[in-house]
């Protein structure tokens, strides 16, 4: 499974795994690319906790509206946060395994894994300041 991505420097269109050991770089002129996947019930271990970054996910539901007005805005976040930090989306009514193991009681619910491990977790949408703010904290925890 892979996504295109334009690099945001030279706008070469790049193809990038949902997993891989390294960090997603353009084609041409190797500049850090946001690195953004989605994982399930079958594929988040492999996606989320064996990243050898740390990982945002965003816990949403196609049905959420606070939902669909934070994913452009985490989608900015990962481009600020390119090389640093994989943005994985989870649809919770795909997902229902990870909704029970994390808990979900509210969508959408960001969680920062590092490791295998919830470094840190909000619920509800947040505006892109806050949001780079809560994600840089946890970075740095």
């Amino acid at each position: 499974m892979s996504d295109i991505v334009a690099c945001p420097a030279c706008g070469q269109r790049n193809r990038i795994a949902a997993t891989a050991a390294g960090r997603p770089v353009c084609g041409r002129c190797r500049a850090a690319l946001p690195w953004i996947a989605e994982a399930d019930d079958d594929t988040f271990a492999e996606v989320v906790e064996r990243s050898p970054l740390p990982v945002l996910v965003d816990m949403w539901a196609p049905w959420c509206a606070p939902c669909r007005l934070v994913g452009p805005v985490l989608k900015r976040v990962a481009g600020d946060f390119a090389g640093r930090v994989k943005l994985v989306k989870v649809n919770v009514d795909r997902a229902p395994a990870l909704s029970q193991r994390f808990d979900v009681q509210a969508v959408p619910t960001l969680m920062v894994v590092d490791g295998g491990q919830v470094k840190a977790r909000q619920a509800g949408a947040a505006p892109a300041a806050a949001l780079r703010r809560w994600v840089e904290q946890a970075l740095s925890a």
